[in-house]
């Protein structure tokens, strides 16, 4: 593993999971001006120049009531209330990207991924009757059989493949069909039913681009609720070079060694990850340090 910040996963919060059920705790959190709230319309937060909002209790709307936790000595909370009252000053998290304060960058991920998965599970599985919000939003339990169900997180593998030895190695990157011409990243794909994460590397690699893959290493992680992933990185060792992509997911790949990398960057032909994707923090491990260019 690196020293590689990856975005999402720095400054995490206490959950004080233990107080989700601590009424008269609650109640006086909630009575405390000096604890945090976030409003969210549905999957929407307002900005107020520029910056997420965060108001105090007696400021926030009805709503669905979700304890994110402490940090420093402060409460923080989120309020899911209904879409109905934002503005056009309100955006979803892909709208925070460019505007998020890391030390907050936990607690924004964690409400928008209890708010994502609420408004997705409406009904039962079991019985098709309406969910209730439990255990200030950490819990689903139906009105009608009282099957309980928990936020889910489908994981998902991300990882660079490099082939040879450094300083000669080189480092493989995919584009989709649908990105803007010279817009290259790492490869990516879900986790399926039964599979390690070894085995999801090495089928989604070979899947999208018919390399073979023997040894793969743990990175590091990043949630990602959009709506709802966590984001496995790995570092991949190709036993094979020649690609064959598939044609669907990606269009192309190619290998890359750190010089075309840095040239292609630099004159703009080669359009790489955002710093706040973890795919980013991938490609700038395996390059060595901090590359130019952004999406």
């Amino acid at each position: 593993m690196t020293g590689t910040e990856i975005a999402f996963s720095q400054h995490p919060h206490d959950r004080i999971g233990h107080r989700r059920t601590d009424e008269s705790w609650v109640a006086e959190m909630w009575a405390d001006p000096g604890t945090r709230v976030l409003v969210l319309a549905g999957t929407r937060v307002q900005l107020h120049d520029g910056k997420v909002a965060w108001v105090s209790p007696h400021e926030a709307p009805d709503g669905i009531k979700v304890l994110l936790g402490e940090r420093d000595g402060v409460v923080h909370f989120a309020v899911i209330a209904s879409g109905s009252i934002a503005g056009d000053d309100w955006t979803g998290l892909r709208g925070l990207v460019s505007v998020i304060d890391e030390d907050q960058a936990p607690f924004l991920v964690h409400a928008f991924g209890i708010a994502e998965w609420i408004w997705a599970t409406r009904h039962c599985i079991r019985c098709g009757g309406l969910y209730e919000p439990m255990l200030l939003g950490h819990v689903l339990r139906c009105t009608d059989c009282g099957r309980e169900e928990f936020p889910r997180t489908d994981p998902a593998v991300i990882m660079v493949v490099t082939d040879g030895e450094y300083p000669d190695d080189r480092c493989l990157l995919g584009r989709h069909p649908a990105w803007p011409p010279g817009r290259y990243s790492t490869l990516a794909g879900f986790v399926e039913p039964g599979e390690s994460i070894e085995q999801a590397v090495r089928r989604e690699v070979h899947e999208e681009s018919g390399i073979h893959v023997g040894e793969v290493s743990y990175f590091g992680s990043q949630p990602w609720p959009l709506p709802r992933s966590l984001m496995i990185g790995c570092l991949a060792k190709a036993t094979s070079t020649e690609v064959d992509v598939d044609g669907e997911e990606i269009e192309d790949a190619r290998w890359f060694t750190r010089e075309q990398m840095r040239a292609e960057a630099e004159e703009g032909t080669l359009v790489l990850p955002g710093g706040i994707s973890i795919s980013r923090s991938l490609i700038e491990h395996w390059y060595g340090e901090a590359l130019p260019g952004q999406w």
